[in-house]
């Protein structure tokens, strides 16, 4: 805040104690006008986090370019120069999921060579060719041969036929009138076929099979469940995450020793962690966000792979180092002890990743 917009009654507001410089000796509180413009509830936010003279560049640094120096200055006691590790996590959060809020589900986009036109125009001709196959079904002296080649041009018919129900999947493009959930069409069916052959596996799908079916009762379009699921899976996201923070502390005050490093420590180092992890998928986000307007030019297209395998590479190398340079064991036991952890980690990740894409599924309102 500049200086010119300090009030020249030196009484703080706050707590009524003298204030002869910018901020309170008793208090701390900025000696301004009570009364500010409506931009003053956001600019003095962000100005408190990216202001040159704040904690925030010097904590971003150190996070992304000193692995595990943060981590440890912060558990030495050295504290005021940084941002604290939970409200740099929040904010890096609330950054980058606002972000992601911004990418919407492509429903254009598709890998196959062929376009829907090319298709349509495929089985059309195949459509024509039908009628003087017919025909020739009629010609006396048909040879077996002449079957054959018939039989193999109907088979096309129905192998672009099929091709054409897999591309509009892929677009998005319908519902899911003509799918069938398990070898059924619908969940009565469902039910007496796990009537008559049980099992543990058609049990745990049974309320997706009814989700399904909801939607292939209500004619629901399949572009507008996929927006559903995004929806529902970006605001379920950062509270899973949240969950994850302390099971990941977990994990590391399990392989390390209790009488040195507390849960605290641990915790630390795991705000931290995945508040670079957060700024990462920002950075990364950020280039998806442009590629509409650069996907033209294939030098974008190539620092935009380029930067997402150097990014994911980084993101995994980055943690051996800042959990060596954090903990300070032996190369081999750091290499070990980092390598367990790692692991666990990423399969409770994913086992709670699958968990979360079930809830959000089942959560869908269409």
């Amino acid at each position: 805040m500049n200086r010119r917009n300090l009030r020249a009654d030196q009484t703080c507001l706050n707590c009524g104690h003298r204030v002869e410089e910018q901020y309170c000796p008793n208090c701390g509180q900025e000696n301004t006008e009570a009364k500010q413009p409506f931009h003053y509830l956001f600019s003095n936010f962000f100005e408190n986090f990216t202001s040159y003279e704040s904690q925030f560049w010097k904590t971003i640094y150190n996070l992304l370019f000193s692995p595990g120096t943060l981590t440890k200055e912060y558990s030495q006691g050295k504290r005021k120069q940084y941002v604290p590790p939970v409200k740099l996590y929040i904010f890096v959060s609330f950054l980058t999921f606002f972000m992601l809020s911004f990418l919407g589900v492509s429903v254009n986009e598709t890998s196959n060579d062929l376009t829907q036109d090319e298709v349509g125009s495929k089985i059309d001709s195949v459509n024509n060719s039908e009628f003087l196959l017919r025909k020739a079904l009629e010609t006396p002296g048909l040879t077996h041969q002449d079957s054959l080649a018939i039989q193999s041009l109907f088979a096309k018919k129905d192998n672009l036929e099929t091709l054409d129900d897999e591309m509009k999947m892929l677009r998005l493009e319908g519902d899911l009138t003509d799918v069938s959930f398990g070898d059924a069409q619908t969940i009565t069916a469902y039910d007496s076929i796990m009537d008559s052959h049980s099992s543990l596996s058609r049990k745990l799908f049974r309320p997706f099979a009814k989700k399904f079916f909801e939607f292939k009762e209500k004619k629901i379009p399949l572009k507008d469940i996929a927006q559903g699921f995004v929806v529902v899976f970006m605001q379920t996201l950062p509270k899973a995450l949240f969950v994850f923070l302390p099971i990941f502390a977990l994990i590391l005050w399990i392989f390390h020793n209790k009488k040195k490093w507390w849960y605290f420590d641990h915790g630390v180092f795991t705000l931290h962690y995945f508040s670079f992890l957060l700024i990462v998928v920002a950075f990364l986000v950020s280039l998806k966000l442009l590629t509409p307007l650069l996907e033209r030019y294939a030098i974008f297209n190539f620092i935009d792979s380029l930067f997402f395998l150097v990014a994911v590479i980084y993101s995994g190398v980055y943690f051996f180092i800042a959990h060596h340079r954090f903990y300070g064991t032996s190369n081999f036991k750091s290499i070990l002890i980092g390598f367990t952890v790692f692991t666990l980690n990423v399969l409770v990740f994913s086992f709670m990743l699958v968990f979360l894409i079930g809830i959000s599924l089942l959560l869908i309102n269409q």
